[in-house]
């Protein structure tokens, strides 16, 4: 029988051993978490309080920044204060509690995705049946749907992992409790445990992704067929910020997750973490409102109000 000792705590080893190089990092991190907050937060107050974006794009824009915001929060502010106070210490239940809630946001996001992508399917392909066919009870269902995914399989991922014994080692080859880097410093027999984490992140990947695919195709037969260009420009433009988010999203998670862990090398997936654990969260907000006229209409009243309100003050 082998020797086991509890493991009480894990230590992250972070970004970089280099000193030299947290203070610049820190710098760096705390700019793109400052307008990942910020843009998330203020496309949801600007959804909620401007009356001409009460519609299921929007509603489900909203969710997104709502998601966006808790991902980017869940592992950004921990590595920030690891590279500030060179803490890389995290608690057994601390490092639970960030790998199921990152696992929640990532998943509610996959599949919010995919719901918006039906959403622009049926705003192209089926403009005259639009106000029936996603009605606010047929958005709240598909966001409350998305929600419930989310739980269900952060905690399928989290029990899965956490239900191992850890006895070789506590050191963390990430800067946050990656479900992978984790399972890696497992003791116990991985070979039931690591297939079930590839089936249920497969899945729920391939199926948003076919979803998306599948109403993308329509969407794009439905726009060759048109013969108005304004038409034709109208409906590229509402699909443009929609497919920048796809791509940016998948490219990353498929890279990251659906490897083989032979072929795992944690250099490069801290690389791929960062892109879509961090920065992702800062690009979606700024995606949809550079390439919506209406977003940056309406941050331009509220910066003109701000402005003036500010004038008046002083």
């Amino acid at each position: 029988m082998e020797n086991s000792t509890e493991v009480t705590h894990f230590i992250l080893l972070g970004l970089t051993n280099a000193p030299e190089l947290r203070v610049p990092l820190f710098a760096v991190f705390t700019l793109i978490y400052l307008i990942s907050v910020l843009g998330n937060l203020g496309m949801i107050v600007l959804i909620l309080f401007d009356s001409r974006f009460h519609t299921p794009m929007y509603f489900f824009l909203s969710n997104l920044s709502v998601v966006d915001f808790g991902y980017s929060s869940s592992v950004t502010p921990m590595v920030m204060a690891g590279l500030l106070i060179g803490d890389k210490v995290i608690s057994y239940n601390a490092c639970a509690a960030q790998m199921f809630f990152f696992a929640v946001f990532a998943t509610v996001e996959n599949f919010l995705l995919a719901s918006m992508a039906y959403d622009r399917y049926a705003a192209v392909c089926k403009p005259l049946h639009y106000t029936t066919t996603m009605t606010t009870n047929v958005s709240a269902c598909l966001a409350i749907g998305c929600y419930i995914c989310g739980f269900l399989n952060a905690s399928i991922q989290t029990g899965g992992t956490f239900r191992l014994s850890f006895c070789r080692s506590n050191v963390i080859h990430h800067f946050f409790c990656n479900i992978p880097a984790v399972m890696v410093l497992s003791c116990s027999d991985r070979h039931v445990s690591e297939p079930v984490l590839v089936f249920v992140v497969s899945f729920n990947i391939f199926f948003a992704l076919i979803v998306i695919l599948i109403s993308y195709i329509f969407i794009f037969i439905t726009i060759l067929k048109m013969h108005s260009a304004e038409g034709y420009h109208k409906a590229l433009s509402t699909c443009a910020s929609h497919l920048t988010a796809v791509s940016i999203f998948y490219g990353t998670v498929i890279f990251m997750y659906l490897q083989p862990s032979s072929s795992h090398s944690m250099d490069t997936d801290k690389m791929a973490s960062v892109f879509y654990a961090v920065i992702t969260p800062m690009l979606n907000p700024l995606v949809y409102s550079l390439r919506n006229k209406e977003v940056k209409s309406a941050f331009k009243k509220v910066a003109e109000k701000t402005k003036l309100s500010l004038e008046f003050k002083f």
